[in-house]
C-alpha cells in the first residue's frame, strides 16, 4: 500500500498513523463495532481508491490493514432512507415512510443498534446518525443510531464493561464548504479530476478543491478516533468499518441513481481476523453492514433483513460465491416541487451495466425551477459555484449538454455501460443494439423487487411516499438570499405548498 502524498501530513499526524501497533488490551468474547461515516463522499475521492489529489492517510491505512471494497453503494442517494437502510438492513422500499428524507422510521423497523444492546452491547453515536428527520414524531425513544454522545472519547469514559458499538457520523464533507479552503490547504485546483459530466472550468475545479479540503478534515478526524481507540488498549479487538453514507453534493451526485450519488467508500478492517490489503469488488450495499454486525455479536440475524452478511467476504480463509449485482432506489429527496412531489426511482447495477427506471418522468429530476432544489445550494443561500455556474451559462451552447445532463428532464428508462462510459454520460436504453441487456437488467430488477415487495412493482405504483410528512417547514417555502435574488433574478420566497 503506498500512502498518498505523505510529505504534505504534519508530524503530529504521522504519529498517529502509527496507531496499528498497539498496547495490549483487555480481551473479550465478542468483538466492538467502530464506524466511522463521512457525508456525502463518492467513492473515487480516497486516495487509496486511486485519487492522487486528496489527501486520506487514514483512510489509506486502514485499507492497507483490511478489505476495501469498490463496488459498494448506499441503498439509496439521500441520506435520511440511506441511514435507515443501513440500521435496519432493509432495502428502502420496505421501510415506509423511512424512504423519504426528513420523515421517519416507524417503529416496527428494528435496527441494529437496538438488537446489539440487547444482547449486552454498549451503544452510541455522535454526529448526524440517522437523519434528518424527527424519530419523536412516531414514537421512537432515540434517534435509531442510539444514545447521543458528543464525542467518541465521552461514551468510552461513561459505558459499561463489555462490548461496544459507536457510530462516528461525521458532518463532513457535507456543503456548505468554505470558499478558497481547497487552495488554503495546499490542493492545487488544476489537478482534480472533473468528471465528464460537469464543465471544466475555474470555479468549478475550485468548487471541488473546496470539497476535497472537507474530506481531508474528515480524514484528520479518522486519525484521532483512532488515537484514541488505541489509548484505551482495545484496537486488536475492535472491527473498524470506514465509509460514507452516498455521493457527493454535486449535480448527478447526491440524490441521483448515478454512481456519483450511490457509489461509496466502504473499508472494513479488524487485524490478525480478517484479511489485509485485499480489494474486494463483490457488488455490496450498506444494508450488508446490519446483517455483518449480528453475526459478529453472535446474534441471529432476522428474516426480514435483506441485507446479506459480509463476513464471507472478509474473514481470512473464507471465500462466497461474488456478488454481481445490487437494486438501489429513491423517493423524495428534499422538498423541492409542488405539492411536495418526489422523483421516484429504480436502479439495477452490475459491473458491467447501469440501469435506471424514472417512474415519474414528466418531473424535473432535479426539483423544479428555478431552484432545482435537489441539487445543492437547494435555496440559493450559501456557496455553491458548480451548479449557480450551469444556471447561469445554460444558454452557452457548450455549457448546456451539462446544464441538461444535471437539470433537464429524463426518459422513463436509462442504460449506460460503466466500463466504456464511467462517467454514465451516454444514455443506450433506445438503441436496439442494447436491447436484448435491457430486457435482462428489467426482469432481474424486477424480480428483486417484486421479491422484496416493492409498493411501486407490487401494487400498481403507488404514491405513499409524495404524501409522507416532511419535518422541515422551511424547505416548503424557500427563500433565496438577497445576493441570489439579484444574481439570478429571483423571487424573494417561493411556495411548494400551491
Amino acid at each position: 500500500m503506498k500512502f498518498n502524498n505523505l510529505k504534505y501530513i504534519p508530524a503530529a499526524m504521522i504519529m498517529v498513523l502509527t496507531w496499528a501497533s498497539c498496547s495490549p488490551e483487555k480481551k473479550q468474547d465478542r468483538p466492538n463495532i467502530l464506524m466511522i461515516m463521512s457525508d456525502n463522499q463518492s467513492w473515487n475521492h480516497v486516495g487509496s481508491y486511486g485519487d492522487n489529489v486528496v489527501r486520506t492517510p487514514n483512510m489509506d491505512l486502514i485499507a492497507s490493514q483490511g478489505v476495501r471494497f469498490t463496488n459498494a453503494f448506499c441503498s439509496s442517494p439521500s441520506c435520511t432512507p440511506a441511514r435507515a437502510a443501513m440500521l435496519t438492513g432493509q432495502d428502502i422500499w420496505r421501510l415506509e415512510d423511512g424512504a423519504n428524507l426528513w420523515g421517519v422510521l416507524p417503529v416496527k423497523y428494528k435496527v441494529y443498534p437496538d438488537l446489539l444492546e440487547e444482547s449486552g452491547y454498549a451503544i452510541g453515536f455522535q454526529g448526524k446518525g440517522w437523519g434528518p428527520g424527527s424519530f419523536e414524531a412516531n414514537g421512537r425513544p432515540r434517534n435509531p443510531g442510539g444514545d447521543k454522545y458528543t464525542s467518541f472519547a465521552e461514551f468510552l469514559k461513561n459505558k459499561k464493561d463489555g462490548p461496544w458499538s459507536y457510530w462516528v457520523s461525521s458532518l463532513h464533507p457535507h456543503r456548505p464548504y468554505e470558499v478558497g479552503s481547497g487552495a488554503k490547504a495546499g490542493i492545487d485546483s488544476s489537478k482534480v479530476t472533473v468528471p465528464g459530466y460537469l464543465p471544466d472550468h475555474p470555479d468549478i475545479r475550485q468548487d471541488i478543491a473546496d470539497y476535497y479540503a472537507a474530506i481531508e478534515t474528515f480524514d484528520r478526524e479518522l486519525g484521532e478516533i483512532m488515537a484514541e481507540l488505541k489509548a484505551t488498549g482495545q484496537l486488536d479487538n475492535t472491527v473498524i468499518v470506514v465509509c460514507s453514507d452516498n455521493g457527493w453534493q454535486m449535480p448527478r451526485g447526491l440524490a441521483n441513481l448515478y454512481d456519483f450519488g450511490t457509489r461509496v467508500p466502504l473499508i472494513i478492517s479488524w487485524p490478525g481476523k480478517f484479511k489485509q490489503n485485499v480489494i474486494s469488488d463483490n457488488m455490496v450495499t450498506l444494508n450488508d453492514l446490519a446483517p455483518t454486525f449480528l453475526q459478529l455479536a453472535n446474534i441471529a440475524v432476522p428474516a426480514v433483513m435483506t441485507g446479506k452478511s459480509l463476513l464471507p467476504i472478509v474473514e481470512k480463509g473464507k471465500e462466497e460465491k461474488s456478488r454481481d449485482f445490487v437494486v438501489l432506489g429513491r423517493e423524495r429527496h428534499a422538498f423541492v416541487r409542488q405539492h411536495g412531489l418526489g422523483y421516484p426511482g429504480r436502479a439495477i447495477r452490475t459491473k458491467d451495466y447501469l440501469y435506471i427506471k424514472n417512474y415519474e418522468p414528466g418531473r424535473w429530476p432535479a426539483g423544479d425551477p428555478p431552484f432545482y432544489g435537489d441539487i445543492d445550494p437547494y435555496m440559493f443561500n450559501w456557496p455553491g459555484e458548480t451548479k449557480y455556474y450551469l444556471i447561469e451559462h445554460k444558454d452557452d451552447q457548450k455549457v448546456k449538454p451539462f446544464f441538461e445532463l444535471a437539470m433537464g428532464k429524463r426518459p422513463a428508462e436509462e442504460l449506460f455501460d460503466v466500463n466504456k462510459d464511467p462517467d454514465q454520460v451516454h444514455n443506450l436504453a433506445a438503441l436496439p443494439a442494447y436491447q436484448k441487456i435491457k430486457q435482462e437488467l428489467v426482469s432481474q430488477m424486477r424480480n428483486y423487487l417484486v421479491d422484496t415487495k416493492d409498493p411501486r412493482e407490487t401494487n400498481g405504483n403507488v404514491k405513499i411516499w409524495d404524501t409522507a410528512d416532511y419535518f422541515s417547514e422551511v424547505d416548503k417555502t424557500p427563500k433565496p438570499s438577497k445576493e441570489m435574488q439579484k444574481r439570478f433574478n429571483l423571487d424573494s420566497s417561493y411556495n411548494y405548498l400551491k
